[in-house]
């Protein structure tokens, strides 16, 4: 299985703590290091471009789009989760490469803490069992 990784760098404490998650469970399950793309787009919202290029490559069973988008004071919160949200599910129905849905919506940065390797454990190990799950679903077809 070979799986491309896209990383928001925006609130990157938390996207890098996912993306190790996601990384460590992939060569835990049987990745290999040369089996696992990882490319880095600015914001969340830059997401849907990252993973729609990786998935164009053809090079990936499938792709895990990692991101954090914290509540601020402004509706910007509301615009970014929902246009990331739409465009990855867009991918997934038009598309035959499983992208899996990484990108914490928080209220504040406890919470994303608490998802990214703390008490609720790290959302991106799930990402990682996922995608290897949907890459076998894909397969089985």
């Amino acid at each position: 299985m070979k799986f491309g990784i896209v990383v928001s760098e925006w609130n990157s404490d938390i996207t890098g703590a996912l993306f190790e998650g996601a990384r460590n469970t992939l060569l835990h399950h049987g990745a290999h290091e040369a089996d696992i793309t990882t490319l880095t787009v600015p914001g969340s919202f830059e997401l849907v471009y990252g993973a729609a290029r990786m998935i164009k490559s053809g090079r990936f069973d499938a792709v895990i789009a990692i991101g954090c988008v914290i509540r601020g004071d402004t509706p910007h919160f509301d615009y970014i989760c929902q246009g990331a949200t739409q465009g990855l599910a867009q991918l997934n129905a038009e598309g035959n490469t499983p992208v899996i849905y990484g990108l914490l919506t928080c209220n504040d940065m406890e919470q994303a803490e608490m998802r990214a390797g703390g008490m609720l454990g790290n959302k991106g190990d799930e990402c990682a069992i996922t995608a290897i799950k949907m890459v076998d679903y894909t397969r089985r077809l």
